[in-house]
């Protein structure tokens, strides 16, 4: 809603955020390709991960699917299976916590939290029991199929019911059981080679989480597109759990990506500034941006070019698939900021403009992240958040229509024109747009109508609390 505040529309959104998983996350890094005569070539390498929320030695994530994700996401060929079968874990902080507990306890809960896991586990423990009560010491079995958390869960349970077997990870779903003596045992536990020392459980639990660490650590521009909710899912799936307080949200986004780029916002405002035609979504400002005379193909343009390991982007079009979308987010990127900055200089662009220069005149974009139909355009995550100039603000006043209500509001100018409706007391409504022109048209189409007498808002005469006051 156009009435929302940033503050609002953030605890609506933390709710989302909370109930849905992340299926997959793209990263799309370059090079200046430094044994090629310019500086302006780039060698992209986009990543497309897909993710699944870690099971070992937490509580058993819930989320929620959406039907009308689910058939979008088909459409445009999600892998269900990848993300089921073969996602990444990954954990916050809470959840990390949660699981170094377990391992600092120096056992092994066996929590069963689905069929699965309960006929893994029994299955596995089942075939050593069978097998160790006639085998000798320094023989060994071979457990198959366990992937994932399973190739810890299995041997940390083996290991804690039974003190006379080793194990050790081989591969390919498959775990060495040997049976030992105490005494080898005890050798073995302190060996550094063992693979399941806690720093390693804890390690491929964490899974995803080590990369996006890894990422925070580095400090380097974080770019995205329409990326409010990108940042919330970061926030809630790898930090820590979403705070309630939308200002304590800026200030931890802040610290863990000190340089945000929105595309969108610098996209907007190039279509305000160049003869950007409207688009859509982040593919159609790609075509634009690549195909249209904005970005003349002069020597001084950047040159994107996909490495070999993810040419299939090159080839075919992958709109939805996050590394393909991180890939037109980064092209979108430097081609806006090629066109921003010969639209800046005053004399022709030099031969090689480097990334700095860049950065440079993307100045006044950083840190802020569009922001959907609300009273502020974008979200200032350095600074305070400045309030969108709107069309003036209308009252309704209502005579002789008992009973109306906000949709039937917005129903009644929908055929006219598109406004955002709010109840101001038992008789008026707020209308609130983000086009002159339908306000305009508005007030000349009903300024003699019936029941509905629309006028611009005057908070001093018509807010309910003004005249409280004064009556």
């Amino acid at each position: 809603s156009l009435f929302d505040s940033p503050a609002e529309r953030y605890l609506k959104a933390r709710q989302s955020v909370q109930r849905f998983t992340v299926t997959q996350l793209g990263k799309c890094c370059s090079d200046a390709e430094n044994t090629l005569p310019r500086s302006q070539w780039y060698m992209v390498h986009s990543y497309n991960f897909f993710l699944f929320p870690s099971t070992l030695g937490v509580t058993d994530v819930e989320f929620t699917l959406s039907a009308s994700s689910i058939q979008f996401l088909s459409h445009y060929g999600f892998d269900y299976n990848k993300f089921l079968k073969d996602g990444i874990p990954y954990m916050n902080d809470v959840q990390e916590k949660i699981l170094i507990q377990h391992l600092l306890a120096g056992s092994w809960k066996w929590k069963v939290s689905s069929a699965l896991d309960r006929d893994v586990l029994k299955k596995a423990i089942d075939e050593v029991t069978r097998w160790i009560a006639a085998a000798e010491e320094e023989e060994t079995m071979i457990l198959q199929d366990l992937s994932g958390y399973h190739l810890f869960e299995v041997q940390l349970v083996l290991r804690q019911a039974l003190q006379n077997v080793w194990t050790e990870p081989l591969g390919d779903k498959k775990v060495m059981v040997k049976k030992v003596s105490p005494q080898h045992r005890q050798f073995l536990e302190n060996s550094p080679d063992d693979y399941c020392q806690k720093e390693l459980i804890l390690l491929s639990a964490r899974g995803f989480t080590n990369f996006f660490q890894t990422l925070v650590k580095a400090k380097k521009p974080l770019v995205g597109h329409n990326m409010l909710m990108d940042l919330m899912h970061l926030h809630e799936k790898f930090y820590k759990p979403l705070p309630e307080s939308y200002e304590e949200f800026k200030r931890n986004i802040h610290n863990l990506f000190p340089v945000l780029i929105d595309t969108k916002t610098v996209t907007r405002s190039i279509r305000k500034k160049c003869k950007f035609p409207r688009v859509s979504n982040l593919l159609e400002v790609y075509a634009v941006l690549c195909n249209s005379n904005l970005n003349p193909k002069d020597p001084t343009c950047p040159v994107i070019t996909l490495a070999s390991d993810c040419s299939r982007y090159a080839e075919k079009q992958s709109p939805h698939e996050a590394g393909y979308d991180a890939f037109l987010c980064g092209s979108v990127l430097l081609k806006s900021a090629h066109l921003l900055l010969c639209r800046s200089a005053d004399d022709a662009v030099e031969a090689d403009p480097s990334f700095s220069q860049y950065l440079t005149v993307l100045a006044e974009y950083l840190n802020k992240v569009n922001f959907i139909r609300g009273d502020v355009s974008s979200i200032n995550f350095s600074g305070e958040d400045a309030p969108r100039q709107h069309p003036p603000v209308l009252v309704v006043h209502v005579r002789g229509w008992p009973g109306l209500n906000e949709g039937q509001i917005y129903q009644e100018f929908k055929a006219l024109c598109r406004f955002d409706v709010r109840r101001l007391s038992k008789d008026q409504f707020i209308l609130l747009s983000n086009k002159y022109k339908h306000v305009k048209l508005v007030l000349r189409d009903y300024k003699h109508h019936t029941h509905l007498r629309v006028a611009v808002y005057r908070h001093w005469r018509h807010s309910p609390r003004v005249n409280c006051l004064l009556q």
